[in-house]
């Protein structure tokens, strides 16, 4: 999966997304300390093993670097940055329920917000994207060449791991 790079400079105005999301009872917050269980929980149930340490590392950063979602008190999204290495967004899910009403939009938005204000960045990297239209679409993303494998390059899976110890 290849990386994608981001203007932070260019961020669309985010306000009236979060001011709609609210009106309907979704709320983007970053996440505190009394959250991590919930959120680990949540991450690996909706995203798999694979993105837990990412959003554990993003619990042990001051200020916590990962935010999240919740309709009605349930927890409903998150997304990290500053997890695995400076400068990058990411892990991020939402529930497939929840899709398709700005819910990841508005997480990714304060996200790369709080890169670029609260860190003073003024570009960004998407990691390991999947959804290439979705980043292209919210934030003008360009993917970049010759990206793929990225800083994931040596990590092992779970799945290899069981095939290495067989």
């Amino acid at each position: 999966m290849q990386d994608m790079f981001v203007d932070l400079l260019k961020l669309p105005d985010a306000a009236p997304l979060y001011q709609k999301l609210a009106g309907e009872g979704v709320v983007i917050r970053r996440a505190l300390a009394p959250d991590k269980k919930l959120v680990c929980d949540f991450v690996r149930e909706t995203f798999g093993e694979c993105a837990v340490g990412e959003a554990e590392a993003s619990f042990a950063r001051k200020p916590v670097s990962l935010f999240i979602a919740t309709d009605r008190d349930q927890l409903v999204g998150f997304a990290c940055y500053e997890a695995t290495a400076p400068d990058f967004f990411g892990p991020t899910a939402v529930l497939e329920s929840q899709r398709g009403r700005g819910v990841g939009k508005a997480l990714l938005l304060r996200s790369l917000e709080a890169m670029r204000d609260e860190l003073g960045y003024v570009y960004g990297i998407i990691g390991g994207v999947g959804p290439i239209s979705f980043y292209e679409k919210c934030v003008g993303a360009t993917l970049i060449p010759g990206s793929d494998p990225g800083i994931y390059r040596d990590f092992i899976t779970p799945k290899q791991k069981e095939r290495e110890n067989d």
